[in-house]
């Protein structure tokens, strides 16, 4: 698929921060695809070699509504970027970018682990990946980096606003009974509202949305495999 490289990767952290400032007057919260519109959607999802200073990346790809796999994208890449909270995107973009650039068929949308406008400078891994997709994304994290929530009820589908500098940046949703929540967030192209539904709509019988859930194990399953071959 094309990919539109609004940057390179061999920055500083300076610069990676001013480009932060810089792209997140592009992103785009609100609408989203509807339902009926959406054929094929996508998780990606990284892992790490410290020891050997490579990161593994996997994308996969999922038909809709039936959430049955079609195909994974995987490989590996030096790891150029050090790890800083706030700017997990310039630390993981690069690889994803290079399996995106592989894929044949465009996904209608895109489910990242990681953040989407939820975060200190309103640009997440999911916000700025969607930028270089052009395609709809959802930040799907298993965690909070910004905002105040409450805990939701416990049922599936329920869900409480994630609040920050006095606006809602997310939802904190139950996506099983019995389980704990997940941090929802518009990433681009897709609004609060869509964002929740969407990641909903995509989860099954466990806590991560399938497209996520699908690329933590391949590319679990990939950097396996690769450490076994180099040993």
């Amino acid at each position: 698929m094309k990919v539109n490289r609004l940057h390179g990767f061999d920055i500083t952290l300076a610069r990676a921060k001013e480009l932060q400032i810089e792209l997140v007057e592009r992103i785009i919260v609100g609408g989203g695809p509807a339902e009926e519109d959406i054929h094929i959607v996508a998780g990606c999802d990284c892992a790490f070699d410290k020891a050997r200073g490579l990161i593994f990346g996997a994308v996969v790809l999922m038909s809709f509504p039936e959430l049955e796999t079609i195909s994974v994208v995987a490989g590996s890449a030096p790891i150029r970027f050090p790890y800083i909270p706030g700017f997990l995107s310039f630390r993981e973009m690069e690889v994803l970018i290079e399996l995106f650039e592989r894929v044949d068929n465009a996904p209608n949308l895109l489910l990242i682990d990681g953040q989407g406008i939820a975060h200190p400078r309103g640009i997440g891994l999911a916000s700025h990946l969607g930028l270089f997709l052009e395609i709809p994304t959802i930040g799907c994290a298993k965690s909070r980096l910004v905002g105040e929530c409450v805990e939701p009820g416990p049922d599936r589908g329920d869900w409480t606003p994630i609040k920050y500098k006095g606006g809602q940046i997310g939802s904190l949703l139950r996506t099983r009974k019995g389980v704990k929540p997940m941090f929802i967030s518009p990433g681009h192209l897709v609004g609060l509202k869509k964002s929740r539904e969407l990641a909903l709509v995509c989860t099954g019988k466990f806590r991560l949305p399938e497209p996520t859930r699908n690329a933590d194990i391949a590319v679990a399953k990939y950097k396996k495999e690769m450490c076994h071959v180099q040993q």
